[in-house]
């Protein structure tokens, strides 16, 4: 199977991207990660769906092996949907499902609202599609750890040392409850720390999943979902940060949306599941073409 691989111009600067099975003439899927500033890496396992079709895996300007800009005007959402949209036109993906991650389905929602054209279908997985409801769902998360750990997370956030070890130990915990379960940690993603860029992370989310302090804090998009129109598949694990709860409210709110939720995942089915997961997105993807 052929791997064409490089780097496109974008808005400030360039983005590395991996392709893969160009010659396969079924719909292309690309894979937008999330973060902002996590990298394709933990995701990378999602090229073997190049089997049946084309594979596009990138990783946004700001990380990964991408162009790192010290310009931190960059870092808006509309410069990144503006970033996949000149992405699809150098790889000429005329026609393509998008498949967004955390982060990458609020990237996904953002570009799907400008109303491109041959856009057949979309994942939303581990869906964030309103940051308020977002911190809503993760102040309840919060509740269900440990008082001594609640009041260390606490404490940082009101004293402003969220950067201290104490508070990166106590994240470290809601971590292992609602972002992966798996235990122990698998080695690779530990590898994966180098390909991150925690200001971008910082300046368009926060200090952490769940204290949301970054430009993003405000965006809602759940008045527009009845836009998005074609065919999409909602997904999150049980013990997701991006709650069952809210990922069904978010597909009763979309007309052709379908809904999955895996039973034994967090945030990282496509691991922690990885063989039921890849299951669902190829049967969800032929059943559009």
């Amino acid at each position: 199977m052929n791997v064409q691989e490089g780097f496109i111009e974008v808005s400030g600067g360039k983005v590395w991207y991996q392709l893969h099975n160009s010659e396969s003439k079924k719909t292309p899927v690309i894979i937008l990660h999330g973060g902002p500033g996590s990298s394709h890496y933990s995701l990378q396992g999602l090229k073997v769906l190049a089997d049946e079709r084309p594979v596009i895996l990138y990783d946004q300007l700001g990380c990964g092996k991408s162009d790192r800009p010290k310009d931190k005007s960059l870092w808006t959402i509309e410069r990144f949907v503006e970033e996949l949209g000149q992405i699809r036109q150098a790889l000429s993906l005329d026609h393509l499902h998008i498949l967004g991650h955390s982060w990458g389905t609020t990237l996904a929602a953002a570009y799907l609202l400008t109303q491109p054209v041959g856009v057949k279908s979309v994942i939303f997985s581990s869906p964030c599609l309103s940051a308020p409801l977002w911190a809503e769902d993760q102040e309840r998360n919060r509740m269900l750890l440990p008082n001594d750990i609640q009041a260390t997370l606490r404490e940082c956030e009101e004293n402003g040392s969220t950067d201290s070890e104490a508070y990166k130990k106590a994240t470290a915990e809601f971590n292992n409850r609602f972002v992966c379960r798996l235990d122990p940690m698998p080695e690779f993603l530990k590898h994966g720390a180098q390909y991150k860029n925690p200001e971008v992370y910082n300046i368009m989310w926060g200090p952490s999943e769940f204290h949301v302090t970054g430009n993003l804090k405000n965006f809602d998009c759940t008045a527009r979902l009845n836009e998005i129109d074609i065919p999409a598949l909602y997904t999150c694990g049980l013990y997701d940060e991006a709650t069952p709860q809210s990922t069904e409210y978010f597909s009763k709110l979309t007309p052709n949306a379908k809904l999955h939720i895996f039973q034994n995942s967090a945030h990282m089915p496509y691991l922690e599941e990885e063989e039921e997961y890849l299951k669902v997105i190829r049967t969800f993807l032929n059943s559009v073409e």
